[in-house]
C-alpha cells in the first residue's frame, strides 16, 4: 500500500499495469488519466510525506490499494440510489466513496446516510471533493470514474472492494474536540442551515445567540453518538440569513459547543500524538480542510496521516474537522 504524490505519467504508468488506485488532484490533471481501476476526486491540498501541508495543481495524490484488493466493483450512484451503498457493499472488504461538495448526493448523504439500509454492515470511508478556496462559486467539484473516463458534478463514486482473505480493515477517527459544559442545542428537523435554536429547550434566534455568547464559530457543534464524538462544523453566521453549517445538524440530538483550545495547531499535534497508531499500516487517509486552515498544516507534516485535504470526511457518515484513516491489517 502506497500513499505518494505523482506526476501525472507516473500516475498513467500504474494505472496501465493494472493497479488499483484511489487519485485526488486538480481536475486538469484528473481528466487526462486513461481508463482503469480507479476513482478519483477534485481538490489541490494535501498532505505529503516529503513536504507536508501543499497546495499544488501540478501532482495527483495516488493512494495504491492493489496489493489488499482481491477485486473491485466501481459504481455510480445519485442521490435517489445512495441508499443502497452498504447493501451493494458485500460482506468481504469496504467500499470507498467520493462526492462533490455541495451536490444533491452531498445533500442526500449527508442526511440520510445513518437511515440507510445495513448502515454500518461494512466499513464505508471516504470523502468530499473540493475546489481551490479561490475557486469557491465557480468551479464545480467533481469525481471521475477509471470505468468510464467520465467526470460527474452531481453524484458520487463508489469502489467496493473485496479484500484478499485474511485481511482486516479498521476505521479510524482523529477528533480534536469536545463538549463544553455550556448550553444543551436541539434543533426542530434536520437541516444544513438553520435561523433558530432550542437552547436548553428554549427558542432563540441562533445567529443573535452566536453573538451574545460570543461563541468562536472555528469550534465546531459537538454531538455524542454513545460515547462517539461527532462535530458538525459552522460555514456562515447571518443576521439576515441564519446560520449554515458544512454538515447537518439532526433534531432529535443534543449538542454542546466545543471545548475552547489554547492553541488549535498544537491540540490537533498532540491528537496525533496521542492516537494509537503505532504498528498500524495506514491504507488511506484524509483530512479536513478546516484543520488544514486552522491548525496552519501547510508545510507541516502529520506522520504517519498523509492524504487529500478534503471538504468533509467519511466515516460511515458524513464528518466534519475530522482526520479518517484506514488500517489494513492480517
Amino acid at each position: 500500500m502506497n500513499q505518494v504524490l505523482c506526476s501525472i505519467k507516473e500516475t498513467m504508468d500504474m494505472i496501465a499495469d493494472g493497479k488499483t488506485l484511489l487519485i485526488a488532484g486538480d481536475e486538469t490533471l484528473l481528466a487526462k488519466l486513461p481508463k482503469g481501476k480507479w476513482i478519483g476526486g477534485t481538490i489541490p491540498y494535501f498532505i505529503s510525506t516529503s513536504k507536508g501541508g501543499l497546495v499544488t495543481q501540478e501532482q495527483v495524490f495516488v493512494t495504491d490499494i492493489s496489493d489488499v484488493a482481491a477485486s473491485v466493483t466501481l459504481k455510480k450512484y445519485d442521490q435517489d440510489d445512495l441508499g443502497n451503498v452498504y447493501v451493494d457493499a458485500g460482506d468481504g472488504g469496504f467500499s470507498f466513496i467520493i462526492i462533490p461538495a455541495s451536490s444533491p448526493a452531498h445533500v442526500s448523504f449527508a442526511l440520510n446516510a445513518p437511515n440507510y439500509k445495513d448502515f454500518g454492515s461494512q466499513p464505508l470511508v471516504g470523502w468530499i471533493s473540493g475546489v481551490l478556496l479561490d475557486d469557491l462559486g465557480k468551479v464545480k467539484p467533481k469525481v471521475f470514474s477509471g470505468a468510464t473516463g467520465n467526470s460527474y458534478e452531481d453524484e458520487a463514486l463508489v469502489m467496493h472492494v473485496d479484500l484478499i482473505p485474511g485481511k482486516t480493515v479498521d476505521v479510524g477517527i482523529v477528533n480534536i474536540f469536545e463538549q463544553a459544559e455550556g448550553d444543551t442545542l436541539t434543533f426542530n428537523q434536520d437541516a444544513f442551515a438553520t435561523e433558530y435554536v432550542m437552547v436548553n429547550g428554549v427558542k432563540k434566534n441562533f445567529a443573535e445567540y452566536i453573538a451574545e455568547q460570543g461563541l468562536d464559530t472555528k469550534l465546531p457543534l459537538v454531538a455524542d453518538y454513545y460515547g462517539a464524538l461527532i462535530n458538525t462544523s459552522f460555514q456562515a453566521v447571518s443576521a439576515e440569513d441564519g446560520v449554515s453549517f458544512y454538515a447537518p445538524v439532526f433534531s432529535g440530538v443534543r449538542y454542546k459547543h466545543a471545548k475552547s483550545l489554547s492553541d488549535y495547531a498544537a491540540a490537533f499535534s498532540k491528537q496525533l500524538m496521542d492516537n494509537n497508531v503505532a504498528g498500524k499500516k495506514i491504507a488511506f487517509s484524509c483530512n479536513c480542510i478546516l484543520n488544514y486552515l486552522y491548525s496552519e498544516l501547510e508545510g507541516k507534516k502529520t506522520d504517519p496521516f498523509v492524504g487529500p485535504i478534503t471538504f468533509g470526511e467519511i466515516a460511515y457518515q458524513l464528518l466534519n474537522q475530522t482526520l479518517v484513516y484506514v488500517d489494513i491489517h492480517d
